[in-house]
């Protein structure tokens, strides 16, 4: 009977790590969605603006002129960056949910015999 305790608790431990990891993962989906978003705004923006427009690009504290056929680029290859990250994230979430409903399955089954087995001691 120790034995299928310490099993459950391992489980559980298991679990609840598994939980976190969701958590700290859905928390970076969020930001680069966040970064999604603001980037897609910037590339709506420049898609306005006349190709002689004046576009800065902050480095530090300074403002520095940029060419509109650099700045476009440089944010088209952010938004291919974000979004195949969004991906990964997405299929890592996943794996992690998978993983997790395994173990809960685990426990759910150690659980469920041992109060079978209860009964008949």
């Amino acid at each position: 009977m120790g034995d299928l305790q310490k099993k459950l608790q391992d489980l559980s431990d298991q679990y609840q790590k598994l939980q976190g990891e969701i958590s700290t993962s859905v928390e970076a989906l969020q930001k680069l969605e966040s970064q999604q978003q603001e980037n897609t705004t910037v590339q709506k923006e420049f898609s306005l603006l006349d190709d002689e427009a004046n576009i800065y690009k902050q480095i530090g504290p300074v403002l520095l002129k940029q060419d509109k056929a650099e700045a476009v680029l440089a944010v088209n290859g952010r938004l291919e960056f974000i979004n195949k990250e969004i991906k990964r994230v997405e299929k890592q979430i996943q794996e992690i949910k998978d993983k997790s409903e395994k173990v809960k399955m685990e426990i759910i089954q150690i659980q469920s015999s041992t109060q079978q087995a209860q009964p008949a001691a």
